[in-house]
């Protein structure tokens, strides 16, 4: 894979900046340490995960690989993936794919970014247990500082053997094989009932918190009782729906929509929306952002806004969603907003949005509304 460009590799249309890069040093030991299997497997065998914006995808295609199929959580990604496809002239690599049985079918090949989350890994490698081909290998790669042996050990449910290559440039390779499909039914999506909110919670392992409560929701939904009587509104960066569920049920009238770039988010929302009964107002959506709202079109969003992307901490995902917010919020509409206080986001609400009240402020958080201009 030494031929291949790399470097011209583009994270957008996720935030690009100075300290944000498209590839790193685990894509290119991940495809160093699978070459030979890469080389011999047949159409339609490999699986890609976690292809972050198209690095192991697309270096595979460009090395003769077909029908890939390629797994991303974040529609950014994707998007990503398709627009360097497109620039590089490789747009036969082959083709998205949901995180679900059909993903792994005769797979004898994956490649996979390790993601950060335990309960996400566990859910990967068990569709991969359960649907791959019995002589499928793993190779699952990640950066050192961010590895643990637990993550040895979720692999070690699902597969008779498990192996480490050695680092490489602050990276390393588990390699598993020999699959073990566990008995019953499959655990996902995970489902916990909340006695203090009546609210049962459904999560996908990559969803962010998973079945719990994180803490700046639970402190936004002190506010609940205050949200207005509006026909409309939109819980952006949904998460696994407990804003949209929640508010749905507070004000029977409201159509909400749902929405995040995480596939594993929006699947998680849609069964929180089923289980406790709000489904018929809960409408999901996998979007960038609100891209796909038309303009001046709701009278109110909910965010918790995320202040990572990946394992940096940067600002830019908060003001791109305070953007969409302010394009999508009718005249007089309402954001509001929890966020990690010592962010200090109320200047950028005030700017983008308009006038912003502190509804509430405790030890970590703080509650505001911004009214659109």
């Amino acid at each position: 894979m030494t031929d291949f460009p790399f470097d011209r590799l583009r994270r957008w249309p996720d935030i690009e900046a100075p300290n944000l890069f498209a590839f790193d040093a685990t894509d290119r030991l991940l495809l160093d340490t699978a070459a030979d299997a890469l080389h011999s497997v047949g159409a339609g065998e490999t699986v890609m995960v976690g292809d972050r914006y198209g690095a192991l995808t697309l270096a595979a295609a460009h090395a003769g690989v077909t029908g890939i199929r390629t797994h991303q959580d974040e529609l950014s990604g994707e998007r990503a993936l398709d627009a360097n496809a497109v620039a590089l002239s490789i747009t036969d690599a082959g083709a998205h794919a949901a995180l679900d049985a059909s993903l792994f079918r005769g797979a004898r090949l994956v490649l996979l970014q390790l993601p950060r989350s335990l309960e996400a890994l566990a859910e990967i490698a068990e569709l991969i247990a359960r649907h791959a081909e019995p002589d499928v290998t793993v190779f699952a790669g990640g950066r050192v500082k961010h590895m643990t042996h637990a993550m040895n050990d979720v692999l070690a449910r699902y597969f008779g053997s498990v192996t480490a290559s050695r680092a490489q440039q602050k990276s390393r390779v588990l390699i598993a094989t020999k699959p073990e499909a566990p008995a019953g039914e499959p655990t996902w999506p995970a489902r916990e009932f909340h006695a203090d909110l009546n609210l049962v919670v459904c999560a996908h392992g990559a969803a962010f918190a998973g079945t719990k409560l994180d803490i700046g929701t639970r402190f936004l939904l002190e506010f609940l009782e205050q949200v207005p009587e509006v026909p409309d509104a939109i819980d952006l960066g949904c998460g696994t729906g407990i804003l949209a569920t929640m508010v749905a049920r507070a004000r029977p009238a409201m159509r909400v929509i749902a929405s995040d770039q995480s596939a594993a988010a929006v699947a998680s929302a849609r069964s929180t929306a089923l289980a406790n009964g709000v489904a018929e107002r809960v409408t999901v959506m996998r979007d960038d952002g609100l891209s796909s709202q038309p303009d001046a079109s709701s009278s109110l969003v909910l965010l918790n806004p995320p202040f990572h992307v990946g394992a940096t901490v940067h600002a830019g995902i908060a003001q791109k969603l305070f953007d969409d917010a302010a394009r999508v919020l009718k005249p007089g509409g309402e954001l509001w907003t929890v966020w990690n206080s010592h962010l200090g986001y109320r200047p950028a609400l005030e700017r983008t949005i308009g006038p912003t009240r502190q509804l509430g402020r405790n030890t970590k958080f703080t509650v505001t509304v911004s009214t659109k201009r």
